[in-house]
């Protein structure tokens, strides 16, 4: 399974001389997008159109505004509509307050005859298979309905946790899964920020070491995502801190085969 990074943090920033800073989208053998922060400013629209299934795991703003663009650029050379996955909430959400005809076209209608999207309902703990993945969504903590994924490929997975805060279930069903290779966690704040990362449900360092600490899995590679970049040092540095065996904070335009 190979995991594009599109962009990997809480928000946008442009770094001078640096690597800038994009919303979370991952890309996942090339067709299928795990969550749509950045899409059009990532891929050449060849790539773009070789996207056949998103996944959503939830509506924030920073998690889907990569759709409108894209679905703008291959509106008019679209050979098969794009699947939008998620929670019946997700995509509900999705359709009152993005493409609603007031915010942005309805893509869920348009172009007539061969809209750009079609969606596609998962429930929770139900196994579902998506462009040769097996998928299975998995409630967290957040402030909106969200869902971490657990993804299969063969006799390898991957954990993907979405937004969440301290959370139970996700760790529970990682931890029995023998093919379990790689967990992709956020973190959001640093850990003098804690009052936010409650009031917010995101994950501190702090917090992680504990989330961590419930897959019983010293052994795994554990991603890092979703800092701010505002406080993206502190973050980093707190993580190191914290002596987590195998522990990688992920970057824009990073490629990882698991």
């Amino acid at each position: 399974m190979k995991i594009r990074v599109l962009g990997c943090h809480g928000s946008e920033q442009w770094v001078a001389g640096g690597t800038n800073h994009h919303c979370c989208g991952f890309l996942i053998n090339d067709t299928v997008l795990l969550d749509a922060g950045t899409i059009s400013a990532a891929l050449t629209l060849r790539e773009q159109l070789n996207i056949h299934d998103i996944l959503l795991t939830h509506v924030h703003f920073d998690h889907v505004q990569g759709l409108p663009p894209f679905a703008d650029n291959i509106s008019h050379d679209i050979k098969k509509t794009v699947a939008i996955t998620g929670t019946s909430e997700v995509v509900r959400d999705l359709r009152a307050h993005v493409f609603n005809d007031a915010v942005y076209p309805d893509f869920f209608s348009l172009p007539p005859g061969r809209p750009v999207f079609t969606p596609r309902i998962i429930e929770p703990r139900q196994p579902v298979q998506i462009g040769g993945l097996t998928i299975t969504a998995i409630p967290v903590n957040h402030l909106v309905p969200t869902v971490g994924f657990l993804i299969r490929e063969g006799d390898r997975s991957i954990l993907y946790s979405g937004d969440t805060y301290a959370t139970e279930e996700l760790w529970h069903v990682a931890s029995r899964d023998a093919t379990l290779k790689a967990a992709f966690i956020e973190t959001s704040l640093p850990n003098e920020m804690a009052e936010l990362a409650l009031a917010s449900k995101h994950l501190t360092p702090s917090l992680l070491r504990q989330e961590v600490d419930k897959l019983n899995r010293s052994d795994l590679p554990v991603y890092i995502y979703h800092m701010k970049p505002s406080h993206a040092s502190a973050i980093e540095r707190q993580l190191r801190e914290l002596h987590v065996p195998h522990l990688h904070i992920l970057t824009e335009g990073q490629e990882i085969v698991v």
